[in-house]
């Protein structure tokens, strides 16, 4: 499952400082447009409710109790302004007056015939009024109710009209609407949301303005930190942070600081004994060459005599003069090796027949019978003919002794490479051999005897085709065995120009 991409730290703390920006902006703005649209509200139901009670006042005494129409259209004419409708309700006989033409004194004028955008309300009609309404002031008190009509939002207040008498007071049955419009109000209320966003924008912004500056401030120790780990990651022992301030990235930039140090420190003593080790593989390599060459020539003048000694002394000397063979070609090896680890291997370059090189190396060791050879005829290449032989002496002895026949050498060549594979027809190697096939001193097997050898030959070979510029890798083929595939270039070059 392919994870998903996270976010930085830098677009983290950005987002968080935005969403409580936003969360808090929301809130406040919300919370001021709810509690300023129910006060601007409340104000205008309150002077409306105040101005129609004055005006009910004004009606009393009233001429009669069983009013006609022409009675209703006084009451109703008396109780219009010049934003509102009104209507008055006994039984079943009402009378309607409409607001007065034209626009209040100094108003600026508003759409013609009280269209939605304008302050004139339209006539207010027995239609109009709630059921729910006309319930409460039938029961003598006033009530009213915000409706919007044409787009427009509008505050109906109802009242009853009152007969008080000496000991009581009665409802008279006549019923008064008026319509009154809060548009003005709506606009107030628009203007304070709009007022609300743009200051939370502005907000945003700031507080953005403000995590980035938070966000430079604490990200630049942690960058600092960041490329001060991949620097002792690439092998940058020496590189220290600098600390300021006793915060905790301070403490983490100390804590960083102590622990390249000992590291630095762990890793030049680590490579102090390493060179200690080199040094004294070499030198006892180089200090056993001499006593080993007399050895060596004992051992031949006992390989001659072997046959004609007793059985036991036969076999005794047979055995020294192996262990003698075997005992040299490991300090050879160890010799090669310190050669690489000192850095004073080096390259002679001559043009080479690579087909030609090949038999040439099977017959030195008298494999041309064992190993089976696809070579194209005049391949060359510019290489140092000894380590190209010894990297395929490796090669195919390693085939020989641990694989099974046939062992095939196969050349291929291109404008820019030669390419050498070496393969068995044996088991192949252990996937977990696969990875160390070329590490030194490895073996597949812990019950391999020494004379299988050193296992240093495909450490020797790994280091020879590096030294070309080349690389040397070991799979196991589809239909069985190893195949180790060599790729040299065709012109490589030695910047050191010596020989080893």
């Amino acid at each position: 499952m392919t994870p998903r991409p996270s976010l930085g730290l830098r677009a983290r703390l950005l987002s968080a400082f935005a969403l409580l920006c936003v969360v808090t902006t929301a809130a406040v703005a919300g919370g001021i447009y709810v509690q300023a649209r129910n006060d601007i509200l409340q104000r205008a139901q309150d002077a409306a409710l105040q101005a129609m009670k004055g005006r009910l006042e004004a009606l009393f005494p009233l001429r009669t109790a069983t009013p006609d129409q022409t009675e209703l259209g006084r009451i109703a004419g008396s109780m219009t302004e010049i934003s509102s409708s009104t209507l008055v309700l006994y039984q079943k006989v009402y009378a309607q007056v409409g607001p007065p033409e034209g626009p209040p004194p100094g108003s600026p004028p508003g759409p013609p015939g009280g269209g939605p955008g304008g302050n004139t309300p339209p006539p207010l009609g027995p239609g109009d009024i709630s059921q729910g309404l006309r319930r409460e002031v039938a029961g003598g008190d006033i009530a009213w109710q915000r409706v919007v009509r044409e787009g427009r939002p509008f505050l109906i207040i109802g009242a009853p009209l009152l007969i008080v008498e000496q000991d009581r007071t009665r409802t008279s049955g006549i019923e008064v609407y008026t319509m009154t419009s809060l548009l003005p109000e709506q606009r107030s209320i628009d203007w304070l949301a709009t007022s609300a966003w743009l200051i939370g924008g502005a907000a945003m912004a700031f507080a953005v303005l403000l995590a980035l500056l938070a966000t430079r401030s604490v990200l630049r120790p942690v960058r600092e930190l960041g490329r001060a780990a991949r620097l002792l990651g690439e092998g940058e022992l020496r590189t220290r942070i600098a600390v300021s301030g006793s915060d905790e990235l301070a403490d983490v930039a100390r804590t960083f600081n102590d622990t390249a140090a000992e590291l630095e420190q762990h890793v030049m003593q680590l490579r102090e004994m390493e060179a200690d080790a080199r040094r004294f593989v070499a030198d006892v390599s180089h200090e056993l060459r001499t006593p080993l060459a007399a050895l060596a020539a004992v051992a031949e003048i006992l390989d001659e005599e072997a046959a004609r000694l007793p059985e036991t002394a036969g076999k005794a000397a047979r055995l020294v003069s192996q262990e003698t063979l075997n005992l040299t070609e490991l300090v050879n090896d160890l010799i090669e090796i310190s050669r690489f680890d000192s850095g004073v291997a080096a390259l002679t370059l001559n043009e080479v027949d690579v087909a030609e090189l090949v038999p040439a190396t099977l017959r030195a060791r008298g494999w041309t019978e064992q190993v089976r050879t696809e070579l194209p005829p005049a391949v060359t290449a510019r290489l140092d003919p000894r380590r190209v032989d010894v990297i395929l002496a490796n090669l195919v002895g390693n085939a020989l002794r641990h694989g099974a026949p046939p062992v095939s050498v196969r050349l291929s060549a291109d404008p820019q490479w030669i390419t050498l594979e070496v393969r068995d027809h044996g088991p192949g190697l252990d996937d977990a051999v696969l990875p160390h096939a070329f590490d030194r001193f490895y073996k597949a097997s812990a019950a391999r005897t020494r004379s299988e050898g050193s296992g240093l030959g495909l450490a020797i070979a790994m280091e020879n085709a590096r030294l070309h510029r080349g690389d040397l890798t070991v799979t196991n083929a589809p239909d069985g065995g190893a195949l180790f595939t060599l790729r040299l270039p065709r012109r490589a070059h030695d910047p050191e120009g010596g020989s080893a």
